[in-house]
Protein backbone atom coordinates (compact mmCIF):
# COMPACT_ATOMS: atom_id res chain seq x y z
CA UNK A 1 0.00 0.00 0.00
CA UNK A 2 3.12 2.54 1.08
CA UNK A 3 4.73 1.46 -2.31
CA UNK A 4 1.48 1.99 -4.61
CA UNK A 5 0.54 5.39 -2.95
CA UNK A 6 4.76 6.50 -3.27
CA UNK A 7 4.08 5.64 -7.03
CA UNK A 8 1.13 8.61 -7.31
CA UNK A 9 3.32 10.87 -8.20
CA UNK A 10 3.24 12.68 -11.92
CA UNK A 11 6.75 11.68 -12.90
CA UNK A 12 6.05 7.81 -12.39
CA UNK A 13 3.06 8.45 -14.77
CA UNK A 14 5.26 10.11 -17.72
CA UNK A 15 8.86 10.63 -16.81
CA UNK A 16 10.85 12.35 -19.70
CA UNK A 17 9.76 12.50 -23.53
CA UNK A 18 10.84 9.58 -24.56
CA UNK A 19 7.93 7.52 -25.01
CA UNK A 20 7.71 5.88 -21.67
CA UNK A 21 4.33 5.48 -20.29
CA UNK A 22 3.41 4.53 -16.95
CA UNK A 23 0.15 4.50 -15.88
CA UNK A 24 -1.51 6.76 -13.54
CA UNK A 25 -2.74 6.09 -9.83
CA UNK A 26 -4.02 9.95 -9.62
CA UNK A 27 -7.79 11.58 -10.88
CA UNK A 28 -8.83 15.17 -11.15
CA UNK A 29 -9.78 17.54 -8.42
CA UNK A 30 -13.31 18.58 -7.74
CA UNK A 31 -12.86 22.06 -9.50
CA UNK A 32 -13.67 21.80 -13.18
CA UNK A 33 -10.66 22.64 -15.11
CA UNK A 34 -10.78 26.20 -16.70
CA UNK A 35 -9.16 27.40 -20.04
CA UNK A 36 -5.59 28.13 -20.32
CA UNK A 37 -4.82 30.86 -17.78
CA UNK A 38 -3.72 34.36 -19.37
CA UNK A 39 -0.90 34.60 -17.14
CA UNK A 40 0.53 32.16 -19.06
CA UNK A 41 -0.15 34.17 -22.50
CA UNK A 42 3.19 36.02 -23.39
CA UNK A 43 5.10 35.15 -20.11
CA UNK A 44 7.50 38.00 -19.97
CA UNK A 45 10.57 39.18 -18.34
CA UNK A 46 11.24 42.65 -16.74
CA UNK A 47 14.31 43.89 -17.09
CA UNK A 48 15.27 45.90 -14.02
CA UNK A 49 19.19 45.56 -14.02
CA UNK A 50 18.38 44.30 -10.03
CA UNK A 51 16.76 41.36 -11.21
CA UNK A 52 19.24 40.26 -13.41
CA UNK A 53 22.01 40.61 -10.80
CA UNK A 54 23.56 37.11 -10.27
CA UNK A 55 22.40 35.46 -6.81
CA UNK A 56 19.72 37.63 -6.40
CA UNK A 57 16.86 36.79 -8.14
CA UNK A 58 14.16 34.12 -5.91
CA UNK A 59 12.69 33.40 -9.12
CA UNK A 60 15.30 31.67 -11.19
CA UNK A 61 18.53 30.36 -10.94
CA UNK A 62 22.23 31.83 -12.17
CA UNK A 63 22.08 29.23 -14.85
CA UNK A 64 19.32 29.85 -16.84
CA UNK A 65 19.95 33.86 -17.17
CA UNK A 66 21.64 33.89 -20.28
CA UNK A 67 18.94 32.37 -22.12
CA UNK A 68 16.34 34.64 -20.37
CA UNK A 69 18.65 37.39 -21.40
CA UNK A 70 18.06 35.82 -25.18
CA UNK A 71 14.32 36.29 -24.53
CA UNK A 72 14.77 39.08 -23.41
CA UNK A 73 16.68 40.86 -26.62
CA UNK A 74 13.84 38.85 -28.99
CA UNK A 75 10.78 39.74 -27.10
CA UNK A 76 11.00 43.21 -24.99
CA UNK A 77 7.64 42.35 -23.29
CA UNK A 78 8.84 39.07 -21.85
CA UNK A 79 8.85 39.33 -17.84
CA UNK A 80 10.26 36.30 -16.09
CA UNK A 81 8.03 37.02 -12.80
CA UNK A 82 4.72 36.92 -15.02
CA UNK A 83 5.69 34.00 -16.56
CA UNK A 84 6.44 31.77 -13.39
CA UNK A 85 3.62 32.57 -12.21
CA UNK A 86 1.41 31.62 -15.34
CA UNK A 87 3.31 28.47 -15.31
CA UNK A 88 2.10 27.42 -11.64
CA UNK A 89 -1.47 28.28 -12.82
CA UNK A 90 -0.73 25.84 -16.13
CA UNK A 91 0.61 23.06 -13.62
CA UNK A 92 -2.06 22.88 -11.55
CA UNK A 93 -4.46 23.41 -14.83
CA UNK A 94 -2.63 19.94 -16.52
CA UNK A 95 -2.51 18.05 -13.55
CA UNK A 96 -6.39 18.66 -12.95
CA UNK A 97 -6.94 17.95 -16.77
CA UNK A 98 -4.94 14.73 -16.41
CA UNK A 99 -6.63 13.46 -12.98
CA UNK A 100 -9.93 14.51 -14.70
CA UNK A 101 -9.49 12.71 -17.73
CA UNK A 102 -10.03 15.91 -19.59
CA UNK A 103 -8.35 15.28 -23.12
CA UNK A 104 -9.76 18.65 -24.50
CA UNK A 105 -7.99 21.05 -22.35
CA UNK A 106 -4.69 18.33 -22.04
CA UNK A 107 -5.14 18.82 -25.99
CA UNK A 108 -4.44 22.90 -25.96
CA UNK A 109 -1.83 23.15 -23.15
CA UNK A 110 0.44 19.99 -24.30
CA UNK A 111 2.25 19.34 -27.62
CA UNK A 112 1.47 15.82 -29.16
CA UNK A 113 4.28 13.66 -27.23
CA UNK A 114 3.25 14.83 -23.85
CA UNK A 115 -0.56 14.59 -24.79
CA UNK A 116 -0.31 11.12 -26.11
CA UNK A 117 1.39 9.83 -22.97
CA UNK A 118 -1.71 11.85 -20.62
CA UNK A 119 -3.63 9.96 -23.30
CA UNK A 120 -2.30 6.53 -23.03
CA UNK A 121 -2.75 6.82 -19.55
CA UNK A 122 -6.30 7.73 -18.99
CA UNK A 123 -7.10 4.84 -21.73
CA UNK A 124 -5.43 2.25 -19.40
CA UNK A 125 -6.89 3.68 -16.25
CA UNK A 126 -10.66 3.94 -17.86
CA UNK A 127 -10.04 0.28 -18.78
CA UNK A 128 -9.01 -0.87 -15.33
CA UNK A 129 -11.83 0.77 -14.08
CA UNK A 130 -10.60 2.98 -11.77
CA UNK A 131 -11.25 5.97 -10.08
CA UNK A 132 -8.96 8.58 -9.26
CA UNK A 133 -9.08 11.38 -6.39
CA UNK A 134 -6.20 13.48 -6.34
CA UNK A 135 -5.67 17.29 -4.45
CA UNK A 136 -3.69 20.15 -5.07
CA UNK A 137 -2.60 20.84 -1.50
CA UNK A 138 -0.25 23.85 -2.45
CA UNK A 139 2.59 24.52 -4.59
CA UNK A 140 5.62 25.37 -2.31
CA UNK A 141 7.96 26.54 -4.91
CA UNK A 142 7.97 27.07 -8.72
CA UNK A 143 11.37 28.38 -9.83
CA UNK A 144 13.23 28.72 -13.50
CA UNK A 145 15.89 26.61 -13.85
CA UNK A 146 16.87 26.42 -17.08
CA UNK A 147 16.18 28.74 -20.09
CA UNK A 148 17.28 28.18 -23.92
CA UNK A 149 16.89 29.84 -26.95
CA UNK A 150 17.35 28.71 -30.29
CA UNK A 151 15.88 31.25 -32.21
CA UNK A 152 13.45 31.40 -32.90
CA UNK A 153 12.45 28.52 -30.24
CA UNK A 154 12.29 29.47 -26.62
CA UNK A 155 12.18 26.86 -23.90
CA UNK A 156 12.12 27.30 -20.04
CA UNK A 157 12.50 24.92 -17.70
CA UNK A 158 10.38 25.33 -14.22
CA UNK A 159 10.64 23.22 -11.12
CA UNK A 160 7.95 22.59 -9.15
CA UNK A 161 7.91 21.67 -5.26
CA UNK A 162 4.50 20.46 -4.43
CA UNK A 163 1.92 18.53 -1.98
CA UNK A 164 -0.70 16.55 -3.83
CA UNK A 165 -3.02 14.18 -1.88
CA UNK A 166 -4.60 11.32 -3.88
CA UNK A 167 -6.75 8.15 -3.73
CA UNK A 168 -6.89 5.07 -5.92
CA UNK A 169 -10.19 3.66 -6.24
CA UNK A 170 -11.14 0.07 -7.73
CA UNK A 171 -13.93 -1.20 -10.03
CA UNK A 172 -16.11 -0.95 -7.34
CA UNK A 173 -15.36 1.60 -5.11
CA UNK A 174 -12.88 0.32 -3.18
CA UNK A 175 -9.71 1.55 -1.55
CA UNK A 176 -6.74 0.94 -3.80
CA UNK A 177 -3.97 3.36 -2.34
CA UNK A 178 -3.85 6.49 -0.84
CA UNK A 179 -5.60 9.06 1.46
CA UNK A 180 -6.90 12.79 0.71
CA UNK A 181 -5.42 13.53 4.13
CA UNK A 182 -2.00 12.93 3.78
CA UNK A 183 -0.06 14.37 1.04
CA UNK A 184 2.93 13.60 -1.16
CA UNK A 185 5.79 15.59 -1.61
CA UNK A 186 6.41 16.37 -5.12
CA UNK A 187 9.31 17.67 -7.18
CA UNK A 188 8.48 17.96 -11.11
CA UNK A 189 10.51 19.63 -13.98
CA UNK A 190 8.55 20.78 -16.43
CA UNK A 191 9.57 22.07 -19.69
CA UNK A 192 7.60 24.90 -21.74
CA UNK A 193 7.96 26.28 -25.35
CA UNK A 194 7.03 28.88 -27.70
CA UNK A 195 8.09 30.05 -30.98
CA UNK A 196 8.75 34.09 -30.04
CA UNK A 197 7.93 35.12 -34.08
CA UNK A 198 4.21 33.56 -33.40
CA UNK A 199 1.25 35.17 -33.13
CA UNK A 200 -0.20 33.16 -30.60
CA UNK A 201 1.24 34.30 -27.40
CA UNK A 202 0.58 30.63 -25.81
CA UNK A 203 3.48 28.78 -24.06
CA UNK A 204 2.80 24.41 -24.63
CA UNK A 205 4.04 21.75 -22.01
CA UNK A 206 6.48 19.49 -23.90
CA UNK A 207 8.50 17.63 -21.25
CA UNK A 208 8.10 16.58 -17.80
CA UNK A 209 10.71 15.19 -15.63
CA UNK A 210 11.43 14.51 -11.87
CA UNK A 211 13.75 16.99 -9.96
Amino acid sequence: MVAAFLGLRLYSVLGKRTGHEQEPLTRGMDTPVAKRPTAIERPQLDDKPAAMTPGTSTVFDIAAEPGIRQMLAADRSFDVARFRDGAKAAYGMILEAFWAGNREDLRTLCDDEVYESFSSSIDQRTARGETLENRLVRIDEARIVDAEYDAPNARITVRFDADIAAVVRGPDGELVAGSLTDAVATHDLWTFARDLRSNDPNWILVETDQA
